[in-house]
């Protein structure tokens, strides 16, 4: 598994985020039955650019927790089946990895949403990075059934690492 990870930051969270970065992929991916070695990018950014990114992407003109970015496209979520098949340019040539995609995570609102919601920040943080784990693993949360199931996701791959409410 590699993790490239970029603090644009500068030390906004005094947590050990590329750990729980760390944790929470794996976690993400085992959860999901991932038969690849995989390879994902993290950036943490602030609530400006991630604004700015949330209006060039979704038209959408106000900081957001977290952006995903998925490289494939999936019959049903977590189904890698046609990985190989259709997305052989979503492989590494250099490791052999499967790029599952971009998080975009904004240090500001994990701040903010930890005050908010009365947990830890480094509990902020995993829930973000669970959370667009799911995305990049093809769910979504567009019909009330699709939220309920990457909740029950969420909170199971967040339990299975000790973050609780």
């Amino acid at each position: 598994m590699t993790i490239n990870f970029e603090d644009e930051t500068g030390k906004a969270l005094d947590l050990p985020v590329k750990e729980i970065i760390e944790e929470i992929v794996a976690e993400a991916l085992d959860y999901e039955g991932c038969p690849y070695e995989a390879e994902v990018s993290v950036v943490l950014t602030d609530n400006e650019e991630i604004r700015r990114l949330n209006k060039e992407y979704r038209d959408i003109d106000r900081p957001t927790d977290v952006l995903s970015f998925p490289m494939l496209e999936y019959p049903a979520p977590s189904d890698f089946s046609q990985a190989e098949e259709g997305y052989e340019d979503c492989f590494n040539p250099e490791t052999g990895e499967l790029m599952l995609g971009d998080i975009i995570l904004s240090a500001d609102k994990v701040k903010e949403q930890a005050r908010l919601y009365g947990h830890s920040q480094a509990r902020e943080l995993a829930f973000l990075v669970a959370h667009s784990m799911l995305h990049l693993c093809g769910y979504d949360h567009m019909e009330d059934q699709e939220r309920a199931e990457m909740e029950r996701r969420q909170e199971e791959i967040l339990g299975l690492r000790g973050y609780r409410r």
